[in-house]
């Protein structure tokens, strides 16, 4: 995709979700005291109320939970009709990611497609986006 994605404000919670695609990382917040994943990023897990969280790098696999194909412009430049999709991951239960699924026709998507992750950079903010596996 061409456009101009909007820009996220980063900031301590979230800088190595957003950043970690230099890396080739997906890094989603994880607990250290019970092992829940946090997504969005928070400083204090949502599961046991600890401050004990960090970035944890995922496999970066998953499945597309559901998913629409967008037919409309909303930009300049913005190169229609592409995949909407929640991917659900494989290995950070609870966590569903909103993205695109690039890299095959819009009507070669389905339910259920195993994806995994590959990103694209603009001003220094890798968006993780999803492809399918062969």
């Amino acid at each position: 995709m061409v456009w101009q994605r909007s820009r996220v404000r980063i900031d301590n919670d979230n800088r190595a979700f957003w950043t970690g695609g230099a890396d080739g990382k997906l890094n989603i917040a994880r607990c250290g005291d019970c092992g829940g994943f946090i997504h969005p990023p928070r400083e204090i897990c949502r599961h046991c109320l600890s401050e004990n969280v960090a970035p944890f790098a995922v496999s970066g696999t998953g499945v597309v939970d559901t998913f629409t194909v967008n037919h409309q412009a909303w930009a300049k430049d913005m190169e229609v009709p592409f995949v909407i999709a929640r991917v659900k991951l494989d290995d950070a239960p609870g966590v569903y990611l909103t993205t695109n699924i690039v890299g095959c026709p819009v009507d070669a998507v389905a339910i259920d497609d195993p994806v995994r992750v590959t990103f694209e950079e603009q001003d220094g903010i890798w968006y993780p986006l999803f492809e399918k596996i062969a």
